[in-house]
């Protein structure tokens, strides 16, 4: 992942970023919490929210699908989605609370075999990443079938140049931890990995960055594939490619890119915090 690692101040995202600015102004930070409850509570409904949004933005396909979020106080433990609930019904309060040897800790329904054997291995491989993001979205399941990475060819997609992996040992639905392992190996220290023959998995510093960079390489998977129906892309240089993924590709910049669309969520689906 980029190695912007620590939140920018205010002043240095409005210089870096923002046009005129009102004397005073300000823009959304990362929150800070005070105790471990806090901020259980925030990532709990920052999961639910980014559900909501999986959900709006289609990503579901039957019971597929999850994304997890490490605890705060117990980071061999995880809360994920419940097994064959709809996105877009999720809340806070339905989450389950599994530990990366598959004991329930928490909930009243099954987890997923897929879900756990996935993120239980990647929550293991990269103990930096708090949330990671999965599903069967259709432009990133179409992209993976072709087995090659993606191209530099719109500014977006530079956030995830030299910056994502290829898993390309595809052998069927995900049911053993050796798979799991093979996953989190081609994750590497990347911010992605598309699974060949299956999707795409993010991860993020928060909630919110790794449900942003699915979101967006879901798109940029999309952008590529009209593209090369189109005619030939013509790829962005490798140094430029690299500065924009520097300005678009860091944890904070992540974090900030979701806020709209977490905004969008608390307006429209304020229950998800029950």
């Amino acid at each position: 992942m980029s190695d912007h690692d620590t939140a920018p101040t205010t002043a240095q995202v409005i210089a870096g970023a923002a046009g005129p600015t009102p004397e005073g102004a300000g823009v959304p930070m990362p929150p800070v919490f005070e105790d471990a409850e806090q901020e259980r509570r925030y990532r709990k409904e920052q999961l639910a929210a980014g559900f909501r949004l999986f959900g709006r933005f289609g990503f579901s396909e039957g019971v597929a699908g999850h994304i997890t979020v490490r605890d705060p106080e117990h980071p061999d433990r995880f809360w994920v989605n419940p097994f064959g609930m709809s996105f877009g019904q999720i809340k806070a309060s339905d989450l389950i609370l599994v530990d990366h040897d598959g004991n329930l800790l928490h909930g009243a329904r099954p987890v997923n075999r897929a879900a756990f054997v996935i993120h239980s291995e990647v929550h293991k491989a990269r103990p930096d990443a708090i949330a990671a993001a999965h599903s069967h979205s259709l432009h990133g399941k179409a992209f993976s079938s072709l087995g090659v990475p993606l191209d530099p060819i719109t500014q977006d997609a530079c956030a995830f140049f030299e910056d994502h992996g290829l898993y390309t040992d595809y052998r069927g639905v995900v049911s053993d931890a050796e798979e799991g392992k093979r996953i989190g190996a081609a994750l590497g220290a990347y911010k992605a990995v598309i699974l060949q023959n299956h999707g795409l998995l993010t991860v993020g510093h928060s909630v919110a960055e790794a449900v942003w960079w699915f979101i967006t390489m879901e798109r940029s998977c999309q952008a590529q594939l009209l593209a090369m129906a189109a005619g030939t892309p013509k790829h962005i240089d490798r140094e430029t490619a690299l500065r924009t993924r520097d300005q678009l590709g860091g944890h904070f910049a992540g974090w900030f890119q979701a806020q709209p669309l977490y905004d969008q969520i608390a307006a429209s689906d304020p229950d998800h915090v029950n």
